[in-house]
């Protein structure tokens, strides 16, 4: 029997499980695409107490979402306001951004990553945002091959950031959301 899938508002209660989430969505995502001792050295706790300082403090137009099934949380994305980049083009401010989407390990390919990024495209639609965009490592293929699908394209913007020393590349992907005329991001 398949166990019910939700996707629902995060809440203070799910930032341990986020966390954990997270930092094992790191650690199997990023594998040779990072340092190694640098993924091995992530931890949940300090990561989950980020996440509690980051969660009091965002404004109302950032949406985190978990995905939930009867086992517990499996999934956790978050999107907002399109976030300013330095040497790149940014987006117009009419655009939002994906911040994260990441699923727990062994829930990859089930059909909640997809419910995830549907359920953000809606929420970004209905607060108002023209176009979602995301950063994605450049050299993660199987990210990559998944936002494909979900109807984004790379724009032409790169980045780099390091990480432990290690220069690690980005590209910026983007994806309309409505048509005709445009609304200011948060309307109803």
């Amino acid at each position: 029997m398949a166990e019910h899938l939700s996707v629902r508002n995060m809440t203070r209660d799910d930032i341990d499980a986020v966390a954990a989430i997270r930092i094992r969505g790191w650690q199997t995502a990023y594998a040779g695409l990072m340092p190694q001792a640098y993924l091995d050295g992530l931890s949940p706790a300090e990561d989950a107490a980020r996440g509690r300082a980051a969660f009091a403090a965002a404004p109302p137009e950032v949406v985190n979402l978990v995905a939930e099934r009867d086992c517990g949380l499996v999934g956790w994305a978050a999107f907002g306001p399109v976030r300013a980049t330095d040497g790149t083009t940014s987006p117009p401010s009419s655009d939002g951004e994906l911040y994260a989407l990441y699923l727990s390990p062994e829930h990859i390919g089930t059909g909640i990553g997809r419910a995830l990024t549907d359920a953000c495209l809606a929420r970004a639609r209905h607060n108002g945002f023209r176009a979602l965009c995301l950063w994605v490592l450049k050299d993660n293929a199987r990210a990559r091959r998944f936002y494909e699908r979900a109807g984004f394209r790379a724009d032409g913007a790169e980045a780099a950031y390091e990480v432990a020393g290690a220069t690690v590349p980005e590209v910026r992907y983007r994806r309309a959301l409505v048509h005709g005329p445009a609304r200011s991001p948060g309307s109803s």
